[in-house]
């Protein structure tokens, strides 16, 4: 049978998560991850099912890719599946094809590991965009302690962890219209179906004000988990927190079975990149995702 291309309901959800989940190995790119889809619940189940693109042969999930926006396409590809050629061709053609997957203009793909993909894509006048660099860590031993109180953050605490990362991530003031919106939603994806594999940590200075927060996403028992977001509060930052914070992080994916932690930044952000690498977390070769070229 030929691929098909299709957006699953909610209903569907399940076999793009487990998917994802098996597909995450250590060593394999840091790819889209079941923790991606959790975390990108936060506009809620549907939503989220709404920007899922699954390619399927004879029911066999192939490729599975994530609209973050109507301009930015992240793949993951089924590692058995990433040198074959009808597939790559089948990719490439839609994620070429303006308005089939992605919009016309300025269209971004990240597909980590998709090699063949990526190099049928550059023949189609795709450009590469800005690098990113990932970093792993084993878990193969236990975590240092990170030196601060740390919260598993339930839904009673959700205003603690979202004030945490407005700041983090927005820096402007946080209205009551803001907490209200932003609790929501952090309550809409720790209710929703993606939440069982993962955590949301606050950590706590020694006059107890919450200074960092993390969620961590388990792809199941000996596969990598995935830190997405970590953020260090704004008032205190330059104290050491998002090492520490990334500690945590790292040792609450360990709890749950995972075998290592990986995450993504900017290789522009060099801060962020020395913050992982001081928690132990080990650089690879840098990733760049793919721009469509003007026409």
């Amino acid at each position: 049978m030929s691929i098909s291309l299709s957006t699953p309901s909610v209903d569907e959800l399940s076999p793009a998560v487990v998917a994802l989940k098996q597909w995450q190995y250590d060593g394999g790119p840091l790819h889209l991850h079941s923790g991606d889809l959790g975390w990108h619940s936060l506009r809620g189940a549907e939503a989220t099912a709404a920007a899922i693109r699954m390619w399927r042969r004879d029911g066999e999930v192939l490729a599975i890719g994530l609209l973050d926006g109507p301009e930015l396409a992240r793949l993951a590809v089924a590692p058995d599946w990433r040198d074959d050629e009808a597939l790559a061709s089948r990719l490439a053609a839609d994620l070429d094809d303006p308005g089939r997957v992605l919009t016309s203009d300025g269209a971004t793909v990240e597909a980590r590991g998709a090699e063949l993909l990526t190099q049928l894509l550059l023949e189609r006048g795709w450009e590469r965009d800005e690098p990113w660099t990932t970093l792993h860590r084993s878990l193969s031993k236990p975590v240092p302690d990170c030196g601060l109180r740390v919260e598993t953050i339930e839904p009673d605490r959700a205003e603690v962890w979202v004030g945490v990362h407005w700041s983090a991530f927005r820096g402007s003031p946080f209205t009551d219209a803001d907490r209200h919106r932003t609790v929501g939603r952090w309550l809409a994806m720790a209710g929703g179906p993606f939440y069982a594999d993962a955590r949301c940590l606050a950590a706590f200075d020694q006059n107890d004000d919450a200074v960092a927060v993390a969620a961590v996403w388990s792809a199941g028992p000996a596969r990598p988990g995935l830190l997405e977001p970590v953020g260090v509060h704004r008032s205190h930052r330059g104290h050491g927190y998002g090492t520490a914070i990334t500690l945590a992080a790292a040792a609450a994916l360990r709890d749950m079975g995972s075998s290592s932690a990986g995450v993504c930044v900017e290789s522009s952000n060099v801060g962020a990149v020395a913050t992982y690498a001081s928690a132990g977390f080990t650089p690879s070769a840098e990733v760049a995702d793919l721009r469509r070229g003007s026409r």
